[in-house]
């Protein structure tokens, strides 16, 4: 693709032995005599560029001497296939236009403390590192669309303020909603399911808030997740889809995204892997994998962080633990009819200790049942009345899960911390930048 004038440095292929112009900005450089070399970055690449005192005016050799780190400029050069190049492709420069001399830049190869990058974030994302986490994550997003938008799903935009709440009261954002309560949502799944009742396939991509007092590095505040629902779809059904979709969208990203994944140093061998099918165990089996390996849990808690690491660590892809005790999830799962106790509900929990990175599971259709759960659960049931009428009029069994975004960019990546995978994280300490 050109821009008028101009060459993006991941097209330059395309023009060996012909002469471009390059809009980007200084990513580095270096001297050697008579010759000076510009790592010069555009945003979709890096190309090295040969300023040579004999090919140049005086003027433009002596920039060498104050363009800065992030230094805007405009080059114009001849494109030269070299091995050794990074790329394999460097530019012999003819002019360099200055557009901004940048001023020291506050990034410098050094090591920095974590809240210093985060206060700069929104100049740390220009690092090599930082420009392939989110790449990765483009990747992820675009390969997510293309799964359901090729499998005939509608996509359908959810409602960031709710009336009410999805995942619990007690991780609630309330806002003043024009004199009454209105709250970020924590999940677009209960209009989805409306939406399944009128469209059969659907799923809706989005920003999603959690009020969770949590330091871990595996959560953030605001994230974004995307959550399919499908009318007359059970468990196993759901759990079917589940692991089509993320083997699907694992071996998309590592083979689209092959150069970015070199950078991050990432071992792609456990996502080779990622391969269906999946094992699928119960809660109760998980709950054994603990006992086995002599980790201090209550049964009928839900899993936490070390408990989902230990569970899959017992195998070498993406794990399916289903049939929770009820107590520890939703108002809306359905129970099992085989042990009413249980919930029919499903987590895939990553390996490597990334922990859950899907949860979903089969809703109750049935009115009277639902009502009754709204109740003991002490929600308010005007605020419910729509999602009540879902199992008034045409009710079915479906099912749906939802698949975090910045869970799965870490993992993909092998990241140490969740902040790196969204450009602006959010965070109970974080608001800024």
């Amino acid at each position: 693709m050109i821009r008028k004038n101009f060459v993006y440095v991941e097209d330059i292929s395309q023009y060996d032995g012909k002469e471009v112009s390059i809009a980007g900005w200084v990513y580095n450089k270096r001297s050697s005599g008579k010759i000076w070399f510009l790592l010069l970055r555009d945003g979709t690449g890096i190309i090295q560029c040969v300023v040579s005192k004999k090919d140049v005016p005086e003027e433009v050799f002596e920039l060498e001497k104050t363009l800065t780190q992030e230094s805007s400029v405009i080059v114009k050069g001849l494109v030269h296939a070299d091995h050794r190049a990074p790329g394999g492709y460097e530019l012999w420069v003819r002019h360099i236009e200055p557009v901004h001399i940048a001023q020291e830049y506050p990034i410098t190869p050094k090591e920095h403390g974590v809240d210093f990058l985060m206060d700069h974030r929104h100049l740390w994302l220009r690092s090599t590192k930082q420009h392939a986490i989110l790449r990765v994550r483009h990747a992820v997003v675009r390969a997510i669309r293309d799964f359901f938008d090729n499998n005939g799903f509608t996509l359908i935009d959810s409602p960031i303020f709710t009336p009410s709440a999805c995942e619990g009261t007690t991780t609630l954002f309330e806002t003043d909603y024009f004199g009454g309560k209105a709250y970020l949502t924590q999940s677009g799944q209960l209009y989805v399911e409306a939406a399944a009742m009128a469209f059969g396939k659907v799923y809706c991509f989005g920003p999603t808030f959690r009020a969770e007092k949590s330091k871990t590095r595996r959560h953030l505040t605001e994230f974004w997740m995307v959550e399919p629902e499908v009318a007359y779809a059970d468990l196993d059904d759901n759990m079917d889809l589940a692991e089509e979709f993320l083997e699907y969208v694992v071996q998309r990203v590592i083979r689209e995204k092959e150069k970015e994944l070199q950078v991050l140093e990432r071992d792609l061998t456990m996502l080779e892997k990622v391969k269906r099918p999946f094992p699928r165990i119960t809660y109760d089996e998980a709950v054994e994998i603990l006992k086995k390996n002599q980790v201090a849990f209550e049964y009928g808690d839900d899993f936490g962080g070390t408990d989902e690491t230990v569970i899959s660590s017992a195998f070498d892809k993406p794990v399916m633990v289903h049939r929770y005790p009820a107590e520890v999830k939703a108002f809306y799962m359905k129970r099992d009819p085989q042990d009413p106790s249980k919930a029919l509900c499903v987590d895939v929990l990553a390996p490597e200790g990334y922990g859950e990175v899907i949860g979903g599971g089969q809703r109750e259709d049935d009115y009277d049942t639902l009502l009754q759960r709204i109740r003991e659960h002490g929600l308010p049931e005007d605020a419910f009345q729509w999602y009540l009428d879902l199992r008034r009029y045409g009710s079915v069994p479906h099912s749906g899960f939802g698949l975090g975004i910045e869970r799965t960019v870490a993992w993909i990546c092998g990241l140490k911390h969740i902040r790196e995978t969204i450009p602006f994280p959010r965070t109970i300490y974080r608001l800024y930048p």
